[in-house]
């Protein structure tokens, strides 16, 4: 399994995501909350939520999947045994690699897999190539269901067409996945929305943090999904963006966390959990260190106060010129469809704000051609106009040329 499938080889894979890599699908994390939550009982219980009407009672922290799982058993059992009840894998996460090593964990420790809930995602297609795709996922899971499968990387509901939910439900019924929703990295307003109104939909997993929480339009899409009873489970819950800029109002959030024994990576996970409808947070963990502190920030039950809420959200505020919201469709209208900006500037935040250099050079290099050959040379003047964010995108742009070409 040399050849590339969906932008990694497998030895790409095991180079990009190693025991101390950090990776794309769960990045929220990634940065480790320390301080603190170091202190915490990790042999208290692990909180957990139902998933919207699954009944699913799973953790609030969920082990992302993107990392060399077949190479980390010892990791995926401590996650367990602290409490750890989900595991989030799909075929395009190192060619099914992820997969396999989860799989490897089940054949080892056969009683364990009916205490864990397992998601795996497939990118859309038809319902041929899904029925294929889901047996191959099931045989490298080494398992004959999975609990929640999920359309990968969803922009817009209209993705999901007809074909594909008559497949979600025969699917269902011959036992191979038991709840069928879908991952969101951008328009996560209008996807949840949509949700709302569509019986079909399990669960979705989207992006939510801190930064995107406090728009009318996201706490309505929210809301609405919670009312209708749609799972809903949170990533990239730091906000990082495509700026990486060290400024006075991190500087003055970081200390006023500190006062109380936070940090502000702590206080980003806990910014999310405070939100009873999200069940739980699909966080990047590729090591021992990052899987503890998370952990013990998830056991320790204290609670930010409103000074603390509202600093974070102040520290959105002044810095959201520096953060992409995944408003997609805004950007990629303004500039006739030829570009896809909010894609573009996602290879750049994983570039510049995790450090993940390989991985976004990858990404970037699955865009065809003639988007790449255009990304200079494109008017973004409009797409600068109706940035909800404000951002440069000029700029952007060619930093990322520059950068990941």
């Amino acid at each position: 399994m040399s050849e590339k499938k969906d932008g990694l080889t497998r030895r790409d894979f095991l180079k990009t995501v190693g025991l101390g890599g950090l990776a794309a699908s769960g990045m929220d994390s990634a940065r480790a909350i320390t301080a603190g939550a170091q202190s915490a009982d990790r042999t208290a219980p692990m909180p957990r939520r139902k998933l919207g009407r699954t009944g699913i009672e799973m953790s609030i922290l969920t082990l992302g999947g993107m990392f060399d799982t077949v190479n980390n058993q010892l990791l995926i059992r401590q996650a367990v045994n602290w409490g750890v009840n989900c595991f989030d894998t799909a075929e395009a996460y190192g060619n099914g690699l992820s997969e396999e090593g989860f799989g490897r964990f089940f054949a080892k420790n056969p009683d364990a897999r009916k205490e864990i809930i397992v998601i795996t995602k497939l990118k859309a297609s038809t319902p041929e190539h899904l029925s294929e795709g889901i047996d191959k996922c099931l045989k490298r899971l080494n398992t004959d269901y999975v609990d929640l499968f999920f359309i990968h990387g969803v922009g817009d509901l209209k993705e999901i067409d007809s074909p594909m939910r008559d497949w979600a439900a025969r699917t269902k019924a011959s036992g191979k996945i038991k709840f069928f929703g879908y991952s969101c990295h951008s328009n996560m307003e209008e996807c949840l929305l949509a949700s709302a109104k569509a019986d079909w939909v399990d669960v979705a997993m989207f992006a939510y943090n801190f930064r995107l929480m406090h728009t009318p339009k996201m706490k309505d899409a929210v809301n609405a999904c919670g009312d209708a009873g749609v799972g809903l489970m949170a990533m990239k819950t730091q906000g990082g963006g495509p700026v990486k800029a060290e400024s006075e109002a991190e500087a003055a959030l970081i200390g006023k966390l500190m006062e109380r024994g936070f940090n502000d990576k702590q206080a980003k996970l806990k910014a999310v959990w405070e939100n009873q409808k999200i069940a739980s947070i699909c966080s990047q963990m590729p090591n021992l260190y990052i899987l503890s502190a998370n952990v013990a920030a998830a056991k320790d039950l204290t609670r930010l106060s409103g000074s603390e809420l509202r600093h974070l959200e102040n520290f959105a505020g002044q810095t959201r010129t520096s953060y992409c919201a995944g408003c997609g469709n805004i950007c990629a209208e303004a500039v006739g469809g030829i570009i896809p900006v909010n894609d573009v500037l996602r290879c750049l935040m994983y570039y510049r704000e995790y450090g993940e250099k390989d991985l976004a050079r990858e990404l970037f290099a699955s865009f065809p051609g003639e988007v790449r050959d255009r990304l200079c040379n494109t008017d973004y003047t409009t797409a600068e106009r109706v940035c909800p964010q404000g951002l440069k995108i000029t700029s952007l742009m060619k930093d990322a040329s520059r950068l990941l070409g």
